[in-house]
């Protein structure tokens, strides 16, 4: 008896080792796959999750007036917004606007009223001028006697804005809105109406892309699939060959191929085609060119790859059987290619969208998209709050479309299923 109570004991604990090793096992395995990973998360971390977050925290930014003037923004924050504010908050403002020129602070200050008022930084540099050397004892009544600009309710009413921290000023300013001095958001003036247009043009500009990229790339990509595998591989280098030219080299040909004395309209009048050189480029028809020559590999390669996983006897087969042959790559082989056509459209709308040398160097003037007018912003204005707000509404425009083409491409394959 106790030898059987040992070879069972002995057999719990060599159940209890094992167990312990199979965790020790899983354990390390799981600290292998991690540590493989880690890179590639702290990769996406530095160049794709930190910029995005920064671009959104940018466009909501107001913190220029709080940081060069914080006794100001301090003090104004409790004004009513009626009448004039109180002497405390003059003084403030007086004593601050001395002593802004520190550091480049009056320059960011100016910078962000001008967004209210086109204005509002000569009104500063008039002030700061005539500022008297000693503290006044009544600035309610030296201010306005600078200039007639501080005894004006909305000149107080826009530090105000720009006292606070936060501000949905240029996510308004993105979409064509703006608020009045009561709060309440409204359309800004006609003749100052924009961005929604712009963003309609992106739009239409990607889509129509989209569109081209696909017409043109599934038959190209279906016949490189049916070819043999020598001939097919010859080709496919012609369809990468424009990933080895630099971008700007390639939309530069463009517009020597399209221009008045271009290749294009030489070749089309020595044909006798057209008596006078066709407007081709700076417009339109150039921008579409360039940009679907650039993105059509981006729509071949995903159909080509699950094209090629095809097999042809299931159309050879529905012919077999009295379809017709129209009809049975219709009905057969298209639906089993639409795995790869979401791949290619999803992935060529979504680079269209943030397109700017090709659009910028093409097109005309009606033809730039919203990624020129970040750039604008970013480049030659420095408001960074209006290039960081427009850049996030692209990103939410882009992850809604996003959402919705998901949605109904697996209603499609759910109801062919």
């Amino acid at each position: 008896m106790p030898r059987v109570m040992s070879a069972t004991a002995t057999e719990e604990v060599t159940g209890r080792a094992l167990k312990k090793q199979l965790r020790q096992a899983e354990r390390l395995k799981k600290i292998k796959a991690l540590a493989l990973v880690l890179p590639l998360v702290i990769f996406l971390l530095l160049v794709f999750v930190q910029p995005i977050s920064t671009m959104l925290a940018r466009s909501v930014d107001n913190s220029e007036l709080m940081e060069v003037m914080p006794q100001t923004a301090a003090a104004i924050s409790d004004w009513t917004g009626e009448g004039l504010p109180s002497e405390a908050v003059m003084a403030a403002f007086a004593e601050e606007l001395q002593t802004s020129r520190r550091g480049g602070g009056l320059g960011r200050v100016g910078r962000r009223l001008n967004y209210e008022d086109p204005g509002f930084r000569g009104l500063l540099m008039r002030t700061l001028r005539r500022l008297p050397d000693e503290p006044a004892a009544a600035w309610q009544t030296v201010l306005p006697e600078l200039d007639p600009a501080w005894g004006e309710t909305s000149t107080w009413q826009a530090i105000q804005r720009a006292a606070s921290p936060t501000t949905d000023r240029y996510w308004l300013a993105a979409v064509d809105r703006e608020r009045s001095s009561s709060g309440e958001v409204q359309p800004v003036a006609e003749e100052q109406q924009v961005y929604l247009s712009v963003f309609e043009r992106t739009l239409v500009i990607a889509g129509s892309v989209t569109l081209l990229c696909l017409l043109l790339g599934f038959p190209l990509a279906y016949l490189l699939a049916t070819l043999p595998t020598g001939t097919s591989n010859l080709l496919m280098i012609f369809v990468l060959l424009p990933f080895w030219t630099s971008l700007l080299v390639r939309t530069a040909s463009w517009i020597v191929l399209l221009q008045t004395g271009g290749v294009i309209n030489g070749g089309l009048m020595g044909l006798g085609l057209i008596d006078e050189p066709l407007q081709l480029v700076f417009n339109r028809f150039g921008v579409l060119v360039a940009m679907v020559h650039i993105l059509l590999p981006f729509m071949i390669l995903p159909l080509y790859s699950v094209m090629k996983g095809i097999s042809p006897s299931y159309q050879r087969a529905a012919i077999s059987l009295g379809c017709h042959p129209f009809a049975a790559f219709w009905k057969v082989y298209v639906p089993q290619t639409i795995s790869g056509v979401a791949a290619g459209t999803l992935l060529v709308f979504i680079m269209a969208l943030g397109y700017y040398i090709t659009p910028a160097l093409v097109g005309g003037a009606s033809d730039q998209m919203v990624s020129y007018y970040v750039a604008y912003y970013t480049n030659t204005t420095n408001n960074w709050g209006m290039a960081a707000a427009l850049g996030s509404l692209l990103l939410v425009v882009t992850l809604v479309l996003y959402l919705v083409y998901h949605r109904l491409v697996n209603q499609q394959q759910l109801a062919r299923s």
